[in-house]
C-alpha cells in the first residue's frame, strides 16, 4: 500500500504540538502578566478626587491622626470618609477663601456630601472588615502603605487574593503593637518590640485562610 503523508509530516506535527503548548503557555502568562499588572489593579496609580487632598501634607506636615478622619476604622467594617464638618474643622480658619477648597465650602452650605473616588475598593465578593484588622495588630502601614508620604493617595498594595493570603498565612509577620497601629513611623533598627508569635498570642490571632473567612 502506498504511503499516504509524506515523511516530514511527523515533523510538522510534532513542530505544531509543540507550538500550540507554546502557544498556550505563552497566552496564560499573558493573562496573568496583565492581571498583576497597575493596569488591572491599579496599585500605585493616584486617583483624582474632587479636591486634591494631600495625606503627606495632613498626616505627614500637620500630623493628624488616622482615627480625626477616618473615625470608625476601631468600631466598623468600613473606616469611614469624613464629613465635610470634619474638614470645616480646621478650614472654617485655616485656608478659608482658597479656590482650591471652594468644593468643601459649598457642601457645607448646600448640605451636598463630596462624592469621593474610592481607592481601596474590594471587589464585592470578598469581606473585609477594620475593626477586626486593627484589633489583631494590623496596622494601617501595612496596607496603605506611608500615606504620609503620599501627596495624592494611590494603593501601594495590589489587594489581590494572593496579597492576602500572605498575611493570612503568616501574621507573625505583619503585626504591630496596638499602640502603633496609627503611626506612621517603621519600627527603628534594633529597636525593642513584641515578636510576630508574641503578638500573635496576645491578640488571639489564628491563621484564617479557608475561604468564607473572606468570601460570605
Amino acid at each position: 500500500m502506498p504511503q499516504i503523508f509524506h515523511p516530514s509530516t511527523n515533523t510538522i506535527a510534532r513542530v505544531s504540538l509543540f507550538g500550540a503548548l507554546f502557544l498556550v503557555g505563552g497566552v496564560l502568562w499573558v493573562l496573568v502578566t496583565v492581571q498583576r499588572s497597575s493596569y488591572v489593579t491599579r496599585q500605585g496609580v493616584p486617583r483624582t478626587q474632587p479636591i486634591p487632598f494631600s495625606h503627606q501634607h495632613h498626616v505627614g506636615g500637620v500630623g493628624l491622626d488616622c482615627r480625626f478622619c477616618h473615625t470608625s476604622v476601631e468600631t466598623s467594617s468600613f473606616a469611614g470618609i469624613p464629613p465635610t464638618q470634619t474638614c470645616m474643622i480646621c478650614h472654617s480658619r485655616l485656608w478659608s477663601d482658597s479656590p482650591m477648597l471652594a468644593p468643601v465650602r459649598e457642601s457645607l452650605r448646600t448640605g451636598v456630601s463630596l462624592e469621593w473616588n474610592r481607592v481601596h475598593n474590594l471587589a464585592d465578593f470578598a469581606y473585609f472588615d477594620h475593626s477586626v484588622h486593627v484589633a489583631k495588630g494590623v496596622a494601617c502601614l501595612t496596607c496603605h502603605g506611608h500615606v504620609d508620604q503620599m501627596p495624592l493617595i494611590y494603593k501601594s498594595a495590589s489587594l489581590q487574593m494572593e496579597w492576602c493570603l500572605e498575611c493570612h498565612r503568616q501574621p507573625g509577620k505583619f503585626l504591630s503593637p496596638r499602640e502603633a497601629i496609627f503611626r506612621m513611623e517603621d519600627p527603628a533598627p534594633g529597636a525593642a518590640r513584641p515578636t510576630g508569635a508574641e503578638l500573635i498570642k496576645e491578640y488571639r490571632v489564628h491563621t484564617r485562610t479557608d475561604c468564607s473567612a473572606c468570601h460570605r
